[in-house]
């Protein structure tokens, strides 16, 4: 594969920022260049809920600006990226400002989700940790970013994703909350202590936060403590003895904004966030057993990069769906599901995925999406047996899994909602809301999911190994030498005449 270069722009709620790199064979890269524009998108959107005229047209400018930088590196339009991140995704007019950017720049933007900022804030950690702390693969850990917008919070135990959030609490929230209170910094120290407090409660029904030992931080804030009070692990990564960082969030805390902009040489609008991430990061911290602050030296625009150069189909995305699956259990046993009937149906789930890859065509990805869908597919007994189908439904579609974005969220969710009952109709409005390829792939999904619960419809997980074999319109299912199927035979019955209408072949357990 030829070398190629590639651009990716961010547009957050502070400012633009532009990486360019190269990328080369192998799935190995090297950053050229890095630009960075304040733009106070964030300061509009969490005031008014839109993008003010004059932001718009900074922003504009800035990007035209951007685009002749790059058109001097010779970067072709297919290979600049240009994403918006909470300050977009709040905005009342995020549309208006897309279109304004697409017709008057060429740039096409794509606002992410939260959800997927966490995956590729985690693909940029990962990146820059390395093998350099064992700790992070063998304890609990947590990932945190504070943006202008939103914080962005990950629990991995033993290096597997335990759950992802994207939390409104952002800098520009806070200061505007501080605002509102008593003009002193220690009503803003309470505020943030009690806000950190609250969080921390639900995430440690999660995972205990006092079991966590290694305690990731990333952004610009903490990047500048890790310069001034860290060392190196990597040249991608910094580190911060505990003491040290509570000890300079400390010294810093009754710092005026501009006192931070002569101590540390940064921009006003760089100050004005310092204050509260670094508090909010310290409060973070004191709710762990760390020993240390790990400071990657990336962002998401890494992220991304690390995305376009790996590929689909590397390790890293396996990896990546391992996280997804781990992520999906923990959901499930937040709500006391029956793992082992989840995860013996996902098994048999995926042997008919495999011996059907001719029939329904489906990819590595929706098969992950089938494997979530039936690890969850009982979810709603939480609520209530009866119906359980429907509340599971609720569950998950209202429901954050790492990994997964909001439209895959849907589809699962319409899996879980189909894996017993009635099939679809016109009337079910969750479903006819989804695209038609969604749609079929929900079809498909759940008509395998359904014979997969059929097997094990005693709970008891009796069918360790099946194997397929389709003689015409009918498709065999041997099962490994248990004699009596008779349960089984009752839930094939029951839930394979959808199998028969997606597939045109009729189930018979052999």
């Amino acid at each position: 594969m030829e070398n190629r270069l590639i651009a990716v722009l961010e547009i957050g709620s502070t400012g633009i920022r532009l990486l360019v790199a190269e990328i080369l064979s192998g799935g190995q890269w090297r950053v050229l260049d890095r630009a960075e524009k304040p733009v106070a998108l964030g300061r509009d959107v969490f005031t008014s809920g839109s993008v003010a005229r004059k932001s718009l047209l900074e922003c504009l400018l800035v990007l035209k600006n951007y685009r002749e930088l790059l058109g001097s590196w010779g970067i072709r339009d297919g290979d600049i990226h240009i994403i918006g991140t909470s300050a977009l995704r709040a905005a009342r007019n995020r549309d208006v400002f897309v279109d304004r950017v697409r017709r008057e720049t060429g740039f096409g933007l794509s606002v992410v989700e939260g959800i997927e900022e966490n995956r590729l804030m985690y693909l940029a950690v990962r990146f820059a940790i390395k093998h350099d702390l064992s700790l992070f693969w063998r304890g609990n850990s947590m990932i945190i970013e504070i943006g202008g917008g939103s914080t962005e919070i990950m629990l991995l135990r033993r290096g597997q994703m335990v759950a992802a959030h994207s939390l409104a609490l952002g800098t520009i929230l806070i200061d505007q909350q501080s605002r509102a209170g008593p003009a002193s910094g220690r009503f803003q120290e309470r505020y943030l202590d009690e806000n950190v407090r609250s969080t921390a409660g639900f995430l440690s029904a999660e995972l205990d936060l006092s079991h966590i030992r290694t305690f990731v931080v990333a952004g610009s804030d903490a990047r500048l403590v890790s310069e001034l009070a860290g060392s190196e692990l990597n040249e991608n990564c910094r580190i911060i003895d505990r003491e040290s960082f509570v000890g300079f969030a400390e010294r810093i805390q009754n710092y005026s904004v501009e006192e931070c902009v002569r101590s540390f040489n940064i921009s006003y609008a760089h100050a004005e966030g310092l204050l509260p991430s670094i508090q909010i990061y310290r409060f973070f911290l004191e709710q762990t057993h760390a020993a240390r602050v790990v400071v990657p030296l990336v962002s998401i625009r890494e992220g991304f990069l690390i995305d376009l150069a790996l590929g689909v189909d590397s390790e890293l995305q396996e990896d990546f769906y391992s996280q997804i699956i781990a992520s999906a259990a923990n959901l499930g046993r937040r709500y006391h599901y029956d793992e082992a009937h989840g995860r013996h149906v996902a098994n048999l789930c995926l042997v008919i995925f495999d011996a059907l890859s001719r029939e329904h065509g489906m990819s590595r990805r929706e098969r992950m999406m089938l494997e979530t869908a039936a690890i969850l597919h009982d979810i709603g007994m939480y609520i209530r047996g009866s119906d359980h189908h429907r509340h599971g439904q609720y569950i998950v579609a209202n429901s954050e899994i790492f990994g997964l974005r909001s439209d895959e969220l849907a589809v699962i969710s319409n899996v879980i909602r189909y894996h017993r009952g009635e099939p679809p109709s016109q009337e079910d409005l969750a479903y006819i809301s989804l695209q038609r390829e969604e749609r079929i792939l929900v079809l498909k999904m759940a008509s395998i999911l359904r014979v997969a619960d059929a097997l094990d419809r005693g709970h008891t997980q009796r069918i360790k190994d099946i194997g397929l074999e389709r003689k015409g319109d009918i498709m065999l299912i041997y099962t490994g030498g248990v004699q009596d199927l008779s349960l089984e035979h009752i839930g094939i019955e029951q839930k394979a005449d959808m199998f028969q209408d997606v597939f045109g072949c009729k189930v018979i357990l052999n």
